[in-house]
């Protein structure tokens, strides 16, 4: 259908359908072509880095001193890997990572999802206070309390051990706030019903609530997995035992020197990178049940 518009000097003028949007496809096919462009370079920037990583860990000692940045290695040498399980710790390190962050790992699912549950569902003096509480301490920096955390392991008595490395994370303010918002997003009638059959409170969150916040579980391991496997900080005022020592405490013995002469990029890329595998794996596992859960509580909504 044409459009017809008055000009002031009284000519009429007919302007075609569509014909505006014709003009405007050359420019917004630029647009997209500069938007696509900006993202992939900065996909570069960011992924070249990783990059490095990967072909430094496969270079000879030479090589990698020669040509650090070079994304190719020549030749191609798998010398390092086996001087990381054979020269240093690493085996030990790896299983101390493991049991810390599998313990650390189920304690906050566990103790996180209650802690969220009773601020979220269960009506008691002092609730408020207590989630501002746990508010504060997610804005309190973490090197703040290092010096205070080393204090505590040391007056109880734990210093140098598997506690010390385990107990302080087992719940941490971010899950508890994370499972709080979520349950609170259940629908209070879920719960009604369930205790008109019966159910007690645990019983409810158990059976009832918990399978429901498979989403912000599945979250909250992600986060809790990663964390706890990279943690770095809290192992420097936790443990001074070398037998001790996880991942990042090795990593960081490595990179400052134990080694003795040399750069030996090589070995120390190779260590990183095969310390970053088992969280890249358990993210791209759990990123696919978090997005199934996702679509799940949409379809409910």
């Amino acid at each position: 259908m044409a459009v017809t518009t008055q000009r002031r000097t009284g000519a009429p003028t007919i302007r075609r359908p569509g014909a505006a949007g014709r003009r405007g496809e050359p420019r917004g096919l630029v647009t997209n072509l500069v938007g696509y462009a900006i993202l992939v370079f900065f996909a570069l920037v960011f992924l070249y880095p990783f990059v490095i990583q990967i072909a430094g860990s496969f270079k000879t000692e030479p090589d990698a001193a020669a040509n650090p940045l070079s994304p190719v290695p020549d030749p191609v040498d798998l010398t390092s890997f086996q001087r990381i399980f054979e020269g240093t710790n690493f085996p030990l390190w790896m299983t101390n990572s493991l049991v810390v962050t599998l313990v650390v790992t189920i304690g906050r699912i566990l103790l996180d999802s209650l802690a969220g549950y009773a601020l979220a569902r269960l009506r008691f003096r002092g609730r408020g206070a207590i989630f501002a509480a746990v508010i504060a301490v997610m804005a309190v920096p973490g090197v703040v309390l290092l010096i205070p955390k080393f204090l505590v392991l040391n007056q109880l008595g734990i210093y140098d051990t598997y506690t010390a490395l385990i107990l302080p994370l087992l719940v941490d303010a971010a899950g508890v706030f994370i499972m709080k918002q979520f349950f609170e997003s259940i629908p209070v009638s879920v719960e009604e019903a369930a205790r008109i059959d019966g159910a007690g409170v645990f019983r409810t969150f158990w059976s009832v609530v918990l399978p429901m916040a498979r989403p912000a579980l599945i979250t909250l391991t992600i986060l809790s997995f990663q964390g706890s496997w990279n943690e770095f900080p809290h192992t420097l005022v936790a443990v001074q035992d070398p037998a001790l020592f996880t991942l990042p405490r090795g990593l960081a013995d490595l990179v400052s020197g134990s080694l003795g002469a040399g750069s030996q990029y090589p070995l120390k890329l190779g260590a990183a990178l095969l310390a970053t595998i088992p969280v890249a794996v358990i993210f791209v596992i759990f990123q696919r049940y978090f997005v199934r859960g996702a679509n799940e509580g949409s379809d409910k909504g």
